[in-house]
């Protein structure tokens, strides 16, 4: 009642002040003047009033009980958004450049949990509907500054966001935070919000949710949709740092989400088939056109979190791996494994290296634990010439640049044909059973460092010094070339 009184106050007083005003100028003025004035000046004092009305009018929000306001606008948010949110006492409000009310340090929570900390929020109501807090409807909601929580009972608060009623406003988060974590409540990883955007698109009659966001220092864009005829979600992800292209599509089950997806890397193009159920993430990844005979299967478990990827293939194509413009050296480049709280296992066996006869078995064995990569027991065969096997490697970004360090040994199984291969004078054809050294090599400079080389338990540092630096050429028959001549000159060496 107080703040109805002020109102009407409020409004007597602008009147007595432009009554002031006309009558003080008026007589100033003789009686010819006035029929001119008041012609002249009809409009101009129309229009004051009818702005000093409309300031009035938006005004009108700031005399409304505060408790009246926070309990409005947080029945008004649950419904239209589901968002249960905890208010403080102190809600400003502000008509410029909209109507809109401001609320510092508030959260959003969830079966009694917290699922959100906002630093601010800014709440944009209709302009049409002022009069009464009781018809004041919201339209646009900013959330700025905030930390989402999340975990395997929320993990989806965003895509259930999209069967809300974006009709007559949106949804927008800037500068925020998504913290996936697991059970025991340690974050797994981090999903950084540049701009994300939940509203509704008339010309094709859906919800829309877009997002520029980063992981891992990997920036990606988002879009998606929700067809609830098919009870389906479409999303497109576009990794463009990594070239990468993903389109999926999600189907919403009772107790089963599965789902298909679509890799495009430049001309390669991969599909996948994967499906969501209680804490498991399984998926199978496959080339029908390009590479039939790829087949990956691999398994993520949430709780507590670590993953496998086991592929068999034919032939495996290292350039996809290790080369220059690879997705996984990309990857590896932005240290996106380099996180202690990720668990994960890949091995992939393959019959021979394509574009390469003289490698074959292939047990490529990874394992992405504690931030760091290691590759131990990988192993694979030089015709039947010999075996090799990775020990105690480790995969790092040094100065921007990938390198695999490690040791490495070798069972010579017939050092006869070796020597052959090498086409090596047979005055030095001593017998080899076994080699052990160290070895780095940077797969940005193609340079191989050898050192500790030990042939049969005896170290020869002149062959050492000789094999320390191998630079590797672009061409592959120059650098067969390159290594015969460098190997027999070695062989020369420890045959005394």
């Amino acid at each position: 009642m107080r703040k109805t009184n002020f109102f009407i106050k409020f409004f007597k007083n602008i009147s007595h002040l432009i009554n002031n005003l006309l009558e003080k100028n008026l007589n100033k003025l003789n009686f010819r003047n006035f029929n001119y004035l008041l012609k002249n000046n009809k409009i101009i004092l129309t229009f004051v009033a009818l702005f000093v009305i409309f300031i009035s009018y938006l005004l009108l929000p700031s005399f409304y009980k505060q408790s009246n306001i926070t309990k409005m606008l947080k029945v008004e948010l649950d419904d239209r958004f589901d968002l249960n949110f905890k208010f403080p006492d102190n809600v400003k409000y502000n008509f410029f450049p909209r109507p809109h009310f401001t609320i510092i340090d508030t959260n959003i929570i969830d079966d009694q949990k917290e699922v959100s900390q906002i630093g601010k929020i800014k709440i944009y109501v209709s302009l049409g509907k002022l009069f009464s807090f009781q018809n004041i409807e919201i339209r646009d909601l900013i959330i700025e500054k905030a930390n989402f929580n999340l975990n395997k009972k929320n993990y989806n608060f965003f895509l259930q966001l999209l069967s809300k009623n974006f009709k007559n406003g949106s949804l927008i988060i800037k500068n925020s935070n998504i913290f996936f974590k697991n059970s025991d409540g340690e974050v797994l990883f981090i999903n950084k919000i540049s701009n994300m955007k939940f509203y509704y698109n008339s010309k094709e009659l859906k919800n829309i949710f877009y997002a520029d966001n980063e992981i891992f220092n990997t920036p990606y864009s988002m879009e998606s949709f929700f067809n609830y005829e098919k009870n389906k979600i479409f999303s497109i992800i576009n990794i463009n740092l990594l070239k990468l292209k993903i389109e999926n599509e999600l189907t919403l089950n009772d107790n089963k989400k599965t789902g298909k997806s679509k890799f495009i890397f430049k001309k390669l193009k991969q599909e996948a088939e994967y499906q969501i159920e209680d804490n498991q993430f399984k998926f199978r990844i496959f080339d029908k056109k390009d590479q039939p005979t790829i087949d990956y299967n691999g398994n993520f478990n949430l709780k507590p979190f670590y993953a496998t990827l086991d592929g068999d293939l034919d032939k495996i194509n290292l350039n996809y791996l290790f080369g220059s413009n690879a997705i996984i050296v990309h990857l590896l480049k932005t240290e996106i494994f380099n996180n202690k709280n990720i668990n994960f296992n890949l091995n992939i066996n393959a019959e021979s290296v394509y574009n390469n006869f003289n490698f074959k078995k292939i047990i490529l064995k990874s394992k992405f634990q504690d931030g760091l990569i290691d590759t131990d027991k990988t192993k694979f065969k030089w015709r039947n010439f010999a075996d090799f096997e990775l020990l105690e490697s480790l995969i790092f970004v040094k100065d921007g640049e990938l390198v695999l360090d490690g040791k490495l040994m070798i069972q010579v199984n017939n050092y006869d044909e070796i020597y052959k291969f090498l086409l090596t004078p047979k005055k030095y054809r001593n017998k080899i059973n076994k080699i052990n050294l160290n070895f780095s090599y940077n797969f940005d400079q193609k340079i191989i460092k050898l050192n500790d080389i030990k042939i049969d338990n005896k170290i020869d540092q002149n062959i050492n010094i000789i094999l320390n630096n191998l630079i590797l050429k672009q061409d592959s028959f120059q650098n067969k070339i390159y290594l015969k001549n460098l190997l027999n000159e070695a062989i020369k060496i420890y045959s005394g």
